[in-house]
């Protein structure tokens, strides 16, 4: 008997079916998020290398034993990383017990990650500790073979193309938090200043940036206002913060005030898209 086309799995990784795939990669993880009424994501971003506090402690000390410069560099580096590894993960905890204290809200901030190791597993990590849900959008690529262990199962997904996860990672979001990271996290924010910038995000999106020593050090972005490339007013589409606990109130303050106690100006939620014929 002749094998059907949606069977042929041949066929289905072939070049002439990519659009399959892609097409794929957008409507079952949007099943899936309306099977589970996932309206609304508070998503972090942030480095794949950072460790634990004592996971780079202990690499220090082996480090240090060896007398391997290069590694003792490494090592030193873990240690000056591990900070955010630890905050991200109490910061994503505070907001996991927030969002399951709100008394009748038809939405909930779930903690969504890129599904990683690193900044990703912490950020997971808090809301599990939280006894909360959180979603993973994970990506193939051969130095991150697993999404970490942290993820609600029921939400975990693994994406081929970074611009399928990348959609998904901003459509339900209501509020970013970039922690320290390399060139994938400055890709995700300065794609996602782009959006916010030219409204192609209508709705408001607070965009918190975690780390002022990093991001001052990094980030020299007047320099772009006075050459004219940005207006003044485009620094104001994110706010570097240096503590969980500003970091805490401050998103819970922009939720309330954009998404609790008023609806936002454009931008269709999640739900009545999964609704549409």
């Amino acid at each position: 008997m002749p094998q059907k086309a949606y069977k042929n799995l041949d066929f289905l990784s072939s070049q002439e079916a990519r659009s399959v795939r892609i097409l794929t990669e957008y409507l079952e993880p949007r099943t899936r998020f309306a099977h589970y009424h996932v309206r609304d994501t508070v998503v972090f971003f942030g480095s794949a290398r950072a460790l634990p506090q004592e996971r780079a402690a202990e690499l220090l000390v082996h480090a240090r034993q060896s007398e391997d410069e290069n590694a003792l560099r490494r090592a030193e580096s873990a240690v000056l990383l591990a900070r955010y590894y630890d905050d991200c993960r109490e910061l994503a905890r505070r907001l996991t017990i927030w969002s399951k204290s709100l008394q009748g809200a038809t939405r909930r901030f779930i903690v969504c990650s890129g599904g990683g190791p690193g900044i990703m597993e912490a950020a997971n990590r808090g809301a599990s500790e939280a006894h909360g849900i959180s979603i993973g959008l994970g990506i193939s690529l051969p130095s991150e073979p697993a999404a970490n262990p942290y993820i609600t199962r029921e939400l975990g997904f693994e994406f081929h193309y970074f611009f399928m996860r990348k959609f998904w990672l901003v459509y339900p979001a209501k509020a970013l938090v970039v922690f320290p990271g390399g060139f994938g996290t400055m890709d995700e924010l300065f794609e996602l200043l782009t959006l916010v910038q030219t409204r192609k995000i209508q709705k408001r999106l607070p965009i918190v940036l975690y780390g002022a020593d990093f991001w001052r050090e990094l980030l020299h972005l007047d320099t772009l206002v006075r050459w004219g490339t940005i207006s003044p007013e485009d620094l104001s589409l994110f706010r570097i913060i240096d503590s969980v606990d500003e970091a805490f109130e401050h998103l819970r303050t922009e939720l309330t005030e954009l998404y609790l106690e008023a609806e936002p100006a454009g931008g269709e939620t999640l739900q009545r898209a999964a609704e549409d014929p």
